[in-house]
């Protein structure tokens, strides 16, 4: 048995809040495992109504209960993970594409939430797309960059770091490790706590993203 790959073309999805034609500043948002992009913009609604939240979802859907009336959505699993990580870059390289099309003086910003962490920083450290803040929220840096290549991409970025004190995924020994990657590669970032899970604190989040 021979493996082969084949590139077709595919049909994403995504969600918007505000208008990216005239935003002030443009935050693709990155849902968690599970999740579907539309459910997951709504925390970000009336957060910032000069800026525009885009959610794009991720390309693999699944039913998550028995009677299959739940459908989440994942960015990627170990299987085929190589090819994986190649769609969802170029996936969310084209959206960026075709929102700075519309508004070429708006920024890019991204944040990434538990799966959607990994995600984000792949496609900031390997994309095309020029991201200006990144915030990683309740998830780890993937294993595979050292701290050469996230010294030489992340140079520029202004990124955060947010941990709930509860969180049952993401606990004080993932937030070490994310920190020492991080420090060992001279990268500056803002930590930031809150009182709460694996979730989205409104509070923070509109003062960070504003």
């Amino acid at each position: 048995m021979k493996e082969h790959h084949i590139r077709v073309a595919r049909t994403a999805r995504y969600h918007v809040l505000g208008d990216p034609a005239h935003a002030a500043a443009i935050w693709i948002v990155l849902h968690g495992y599970g999740q579907l992009a539309r459910y997951f913009l709504n925390k970000f609604d009336g957060v910032a109504p000069d800026m525009a939240f885009v959610a794009p979802e991720g390309l693999s859907r699944f039913y998550l209960d028995e009677g299959h009336q739940r459908v989440g959505a994942t960015w990627m699993t170990r299987e085929d993970r190589e090819m994986e990580i190649m769609d969802q870059r170029e996936y969310l390289d084209t959206l960026a594409d075709a929102l700075k099309a519309g508004n070429p003086g708006a920024s890019i910003n991204v944040l990434g939430f538990s799966q959607g962490v990994a995600t984000a920083c792949r496609w900031s450290l390997t994309g095309r797309t020029r991201i200006r803040r990144l915030i990683l929220w309740a998830g780890s840096i993937p294993p595979e960059p050292g701290p050469n290549v996230l010294g030489q991409r992340w140079t520029d970025i202004r990124m955060d770091i947010v941990l709930g004190s509860s969180d049952p995924y993401q606990g004080e020994k993932e937030l070490q490790a994310t920190m020492a990657r991080l420090d060992m590669a001279g990268i500056q970032y803002d930590l930031h706590r809150f009182t709460g899970g694996h979730t989205l604190e409104p509070v923070l989040l509109g003062r960070l993203v504003r």
